[in-house]
C-alpha cells in the first residue's frame, strides 16, 4: 500500500510539504501541491483519516443530533447538512433522539462522550441546562436549529412572529372563530417552538377581542381555541376530526402549528363532508414540498438551507474550514432570525358568513 513517503519521493517533495499540500492545512505554493496531488494519484495514495486525526486532532466528523427522521421538515435540515458536509469532506454521524428517559440520556453522557466528533448540530431539540452543560464540557462546537436552551450559536425563525402572522392572515379575511393546533408542550414549554407559535396565536387574537374558549366544545360564536398535539399528519387528522365534528361548535379557521399537520386537517375535513374554503380555512407552517398540492396557504421556511448554514457555521467555529478559504465570515447574529414568508393558496379565505 502506498504511503506518504512514496508520494514525496515521486513528487520531489519532504513528507511534512506532502502531508499539508494533501490535507490542505498550511501553506504550500500551488504547483507543488499540483505536482504532489498528481504523485498521490498516479501511485493510488489515499490519505488516512486516522492518522490525520492524530495529526490534526480533527476527525473530519460532526454529530448531528434529531428528533424524528420521518419528517419532512427534519428530513429537509438533514438533507442540507448532509449536502453541505459531503462537499466540505465531512462525515456525519447521526443520532435519533428519544424524547425523554434513559435513551435520551445516553445520547448526551454516553454516545457523543464516546464517538469523536469535532462538533454537534443539533435540530429542533428543547434541551436542558444539564444537556447543555455536558455538550460544553466536551469543549465542541454546537450548533443549534430551532429548539430551546442558552447555547453560543441558534438558527431560527421568528416562531413567535410566525404565530402572530398566521392568525393575523385569519383575522384579516374575517374570520373571528379560529383554532390553533399547537404542538405538544405549547402551553407548559413557553420557549419551544410550539410554545412560541402558540403565544404569537393567542396575543393575536386577545388584541382583536376574541376571548379564549375553554375547548373545542365550547357554545358558537367569536373566540379562539387552542388544541395541542403532535406535529404530524395523523395527529393533525385525529384533531380536526374531533375540533370540526360538532357543526355548532366549529371553528370557520384552523391555524396549524406545521404543515403536517395542515395536511390531516383538511383529510379530516374532507371526511366530514366540509368544503374549503367556503366552510373552513386552514393555514400552516413550513412550506412542506407537498403543500401546493394540497393548495395550502401556509408560511414558508427553507429548512435545506437553514441545514446547509448550519454546517458553515460548525466550520466556522472551528476555525473557518470549508468557508473557502481566507478569514472566517462572522457567526450570524443570534437575534436575527431565518427568514419566511406567507405563502397564499386556496386554503384561505373569507368566511361564508362573516
Amino acid at each position: 500500500m502506498p504511503a506518504i513517503g512514496d508520494v514525496a519521493r515521486l513528487a520531489g517533495v519532504s513528507k511534512a510539504t506532502a502531508s499539508r499540500a494533501l490535507s490542505g492545512r498550511g501553506h504550500v505554493a500551488a504547483d507543488t501541491r499540483r505536482r504532489v496531488q498528481l504523485a498521490a494519484s498516479e501511485i493510488g495514495y489515499i490519505a488516512s483519516p486516522d492518522a490525520a486525526s492524530l495529526v490534526t486532532g480533527r476527525t473530519k466528523n460532526i454529530g448531528v443530533v434529531i428528533p424524528f427522521v420521518n419528517r419532512w421538515f427534519f428530513g429537509a435540515v438533514l438533507d442540507g447538512i448532509e449536502r453541505t458536509l459531503l462537499a466540505a469532506g465531512y462525515d456525519l454521524t447521526l443520532y435519533n433522539l428519544p424524547v425523554s428517559g434513559p435513551e435520551r440520556s445516553r445520547v448526551f453522557e454516553f454516545f457523543l462522550a464516546r464517538k469523536r466528533v469535532d462538533a454537534v448540530i443539533v435540530i429542533g431539540v428543547d434541551l436542558t441546562p444539564g444537556e447543555i452543560g455536558g455538550l460544553e464540557r466536551r469543549e465542541k462546537p454546537v450548533v443549534c436549529i430551532g429548539g430551546s436552551g442558552e447555547v453560543t450559536a441558534r438558527l431560527t425563525i421568528d416562531d413567535h412572529g410566525v404565530g402572530a402572522l398566521a392568525t393575523s392572515h385569519l383575522l384579516h379575511l374575517g374570520h373571528t372563530r379560529i383554532a390553533h393546533l399547537a404542538g405538544v408542550g405549547a402551553t407548559s414549554q413557553p420557549a419551544s417552538v410550539a410554545g412560541l407559535r402558540a403565544a404569537g396565536f393567542l396575543e393575536t387574537t386577545d388584541a382583536a377581542g376574541l376571548p379564549l374558549l375553554a375547548d373545542e366544545s365550547s357554545a358558537g360564536g367569536p373566540g379562539a381555541i387552542l388544541v395541542e398535539a403532535d406535529m404530524g399528519m395523523p395527529a393533525g387528522f385525529a384533531a380536526g376530526l374531533q375540533l370540526l365534528g360538532h357543526p355548532a361548535h366549529r371553528p370557520t379557521a384552523v391555524f396549524a402549528a406545521s404543515d403536517e399537520m395542515a395536511f390531516g386537517v383538511i383529510r379530516a375535513a374532507e371526511r366530514l363532508g366540509l368544503s374549503m374554503p367556503r366552510d373552513l380555512s386552514v393555514i400552516g407552517v413550513d412550506g412542506h414540498e407537498h403543500a401546493e398540492l394540497f393548495d395550502l396557504t401556509t408560511i414558508e421556511q427553507s429548512p435545506t438551507e437553514q441545514g446547509r448554514l448550519a454546517v458553515e457555521v460548525a466550520l466556522r467555529m472551528l476555525g473557518g474550514e470549508g468557508g473557502g478559504g481566507g478569514a472566517p465570515d462572522p457567526l450570524p447574529d443570534s437575534g436575527a432570525p431565518m427568514p419566511t414568508r406567507l405563502v397564499v393558496r386556496g386554503s384561505t379565505a373569507r368566511p361564508a358568513v362573516a
